[in-house]
C-alpha cells in the first residue's frame, strides 16, 4: 500500500514550504508589488515605471547601443520601450543567441474604462463624461465606487507630453459611476446580468456644483483697499464651462485636448492586503500586472551572467486582442530580436533571426482562474488551479476544443517543470474552467507562430476582470521564483 501511493501525485501547499526566511522575503515582495499595483495602473505607467527602475540599476537603451554602433557582449543588460505603451528587458548571456533565448512575455493592460473622443456633456445638473470600455469586463462592477482618472495629453506635434492623473492622491476628488437604487430598480433587476448595465449607461460623474470663483491669489501689501468698491458679478457659464476653467486652472487643458488624448478610468482603490491572515492580496489590475511584475523581478535580481541571454517582453493590447502596433501581433519583438542578432554579429540577418527563434523556449506570463468554492460547479476539480498551490501552467489555453491555443509539447512540460522540481519551486498543471463553459486567450499563440516553444504560465486569480481582484501572496512569491529558475536553468 505504502509503494502505491508513491505513484499518486500529490499536489503541494506553497505556504507549507515557505520557512520562516522565506516568509520573510515573501512579505517585502508582495509589499514591493502592490506599491507596483498603485503606482502602475495604466500601461503608460507600467512601462514607466519599470523603465525608471532598470535605467536606475544601469540598463541601456538598445536604441543607444545602436546609435553608438556598439555590439553586445555577456552580461550587458538592456531596455527597450516601444511607443511608451510596451517594454522589453534583456540581459545578455554567454551563447550566440541563434543557439535560443529563455524568454518570459506577461501584458501590462487591463480592463478598464476608456473616455471616448468627445466625452464631456451637461445634463440636469451634472457634468458627465461619456465611455468605452476595453477588454472584457462585467459592465455592473464599474458602478457606484470611487474612480479616478488617469491618461496623458500631447502637444508641440506630439513632442511635449503631460501626465494626468485625478483621484489618486489623498485629497483629491474621486470620479463616480451612478447606479439606480433598488426601489427604482424593478426593471433593471429583471433583466439578464450582461444587460442591467449598458454601455451607455457608463458615464462619470464630473462635477455638479454651478458656481466658480476662481483661486484666491495673496494681495500685495502695498495694493489699494478696494473693499468698497462694488464686486464684480460672476459671469453666467455653463456648469460644462465651469468644469473646463477647474481642468484648464489644474492642467492647462481646454475641451479640445479631451479629443487628441489618452484618458483611462480606473479603480481609486489602493491595493491592500486581504484576510484576517493577511494571505491575499487585493488591487486592480492584477491579470496581468502580477506577472509582469513577477518575470520583471526575477530577471531585475538576476546576480549573475546567464548562459543565454534571457529578454522579458510586456506587451500592450492584450485584452482586446493583442492588435495595434503595440500589441503581441505587431512586428516590434520579431524586430528587437533582430536587432539582437546583429548586435551579437553584424553579418547575421533573417535566416539567424529565424533560427535564434525557433531555438527560443518562451514563457507566456498570464493569470488563470483559481478555483472558487462559492462557483465551484464551472470548474473541473482535478484541473483547477488552488490559490496558494504555486505558478500555474496551462499546457494549452482557447476554449471548446482548445480553438485559439497553441498546445505545448510534453518535451516542452518536461523541461519547464524539471526546471522547478530541481529549484523546489510549487507548481500546478492546469486548465481554466471546465471545457464547454468558457475559456480564455494569451500571447503564446502569436509567439508559437514566431516559431518559439511556448506554455502559459501565471498565477491563479479571484474575481478575474473585476476592479478589484485577488491573488494568494503565496502564488506571487512562487511565481517569481519559478521565473526565476527558468532563468537560471
Amino acid at each position: 500500500m505504502e509503494d502505491a501511493l508513491k505513484l499518486e501525485y500529490e499536489a503541494k501547499n506553497g505556504w507549507s514550504l515557505l520557512d520562516e526566511d522565506a516568509r520573510k522575503e515573501l512579505t517585502a515582495f508582495c509589499e514591493g508589488y502592490k506599491k507596483f499595483l498603485d503606482d502602475a495602473k495604466t500601461e503608460i505607467e507600467a512601462t514607466n515605471v519599470l523603465t525608471a527602475a532598470a535605467k536606475a540599476a544601469g540598463y541601456a537603451d538598445i536604441d543607444d547601443v545602436i546609435a553608438s554602433g556598439g555590439k553586445i557582449v555577456p552580461g550587458m543588460k538592456l531596455y527597450a520601450v516601444n511607443r511608451g505603451k510596451s517594454c522589453a528587458f534583456i540581459a545578455v548571456g554567454k551563447d550566440d543567441p541563434t543557439l535560443g533565448m529563455k524568454m518570459i512575455g506577461a501584458h501590462i493592460d487591463c480592463p478598464r474604462l476608456d473616455l471616448k473622443p468627445r466625452p464631456l456633456y451637461e445634463d440636469s445638473g451634472f457634468v458627465l463624461a461619456k465611455t468605452h470600455y476595453y477588454g472584457g469586463i462585467k459592465k455592473y462592477q464599474w458602478v457606484a465606487m470611487p474612480l479616478a482618472l488617469h491618461g496623458v495629453v500631447f502637444s508641440d506635434m506630439g513632442r511635449k507630453k503631460l501626465f494626468v492623473t485625478l483621484g489618486e492622491d489623498e485629497n483629491d476628488p474621486v470620479l463616480y459611476i451612478t447606479d439606480l437604487l433598488p426601489h427604482l430598480a424593478g426593471g433593471q433587476m429583471g433583466k439578464p446580468a450582461s444587460q442591467a448595465i449598458s454601455a451607455e449607461q457608463l458615464n462619470v460623474v464630473m462635477g455638479s456644483v454651478n458656481a466658480y470663483k476662481p483661486p484666491e491669489t495673496d494681495k500685495p501689501a502695498d495694493a489699494e483697499d478696494e473693499s468698497d468698491e462694488k464686486a464684480e458679478e460672476p459671469k453666467n457659464d455653463s456648469l460644462k464651462t465651469l468644469i473646463l476653467k477647474l481642468i484648464n486652472e489644474k492642467y492647462g487643458l481646454k475641451e479640445e485636448d479631451f479629443f487628441r488624448a489618452e484618458f483611462e478610468i480606473v479603480p481609486a482603490m489602493k491595493a491592500k492586503d486581504v484576510g484576517l491572515d493577511r494571505g491575499l492580496v487585493g488591487g486592480y489590475g492584477q491579470d496581468d500586472r502580477v506577472c509582469s511584475y513577477t518575470a520583471f523581478r526575477a530577471l531585475f535580481d538576476l546576480d549573475e551572467v546567464p548562459e543565454k541571454t534571457v529578454l522579458v517582453y510586456l506587451s500592450d493590447k492584450e485584452e482586446i486582442g493583442s492588435m495595434g502596433n503595440t500589441g503581441a501581433r505587431s512586428c516590434w519583438l520579431e524586430n528587437l530580436i533582430l536587432e539582437l542578432v546583429h548586435l551579437y554579429d553584424p553579418s547575421y540577418g533573417m535566416l539567424e533571426l529565424r533560427r535564434a527563434m525557433r531555438n527560443t523556449k518562451f514563457l507566456s506570463a498570464d493569470v488563470t482562474a483559481a478555483f472558487d468554492p462559492t462557483y465551484a460547479d464551472v470548474s473541473d476539480k482535478l484541473n483547477v488551479a488552488f490559490a496558494g498551490g504555486g505558478i500555474a501552467f496551462e499546457k494549452y489555453t482557447g476554449s471548446g476544443g482548445k480553438f485559439g491555443s497553441s498546445d505545448a509539447s510534453a518535451q516542452l512540460v518536461t523541461y519547464i517543470v524539471d526546471c522547478l522540481d530541481q529549484a523546489g519551486v510549487p507548481w500546478q498543471l492546469t486548465e481554466m474552467g471546465k471545457v464547454d463553459v468558457g475559456g480564455g486567450g494569451t500571447i503564446a499563440q502569436f509567439m508559437a507562430d514566431l516559431g518559439m516553444d511556448v506554455i502559459d504560465c501565471g498565477v491563479p486569480v479571484l474575481s478575474m476582470h473585476s476592479p478589484y481582484e485577488l491573488t494568494s501572496k503565496a502564488d506571487v512569491y512562487w511565481t517569481y521564483k519559478a521565473y526565476m529558475a527558468f532563468i537560471r536553468a
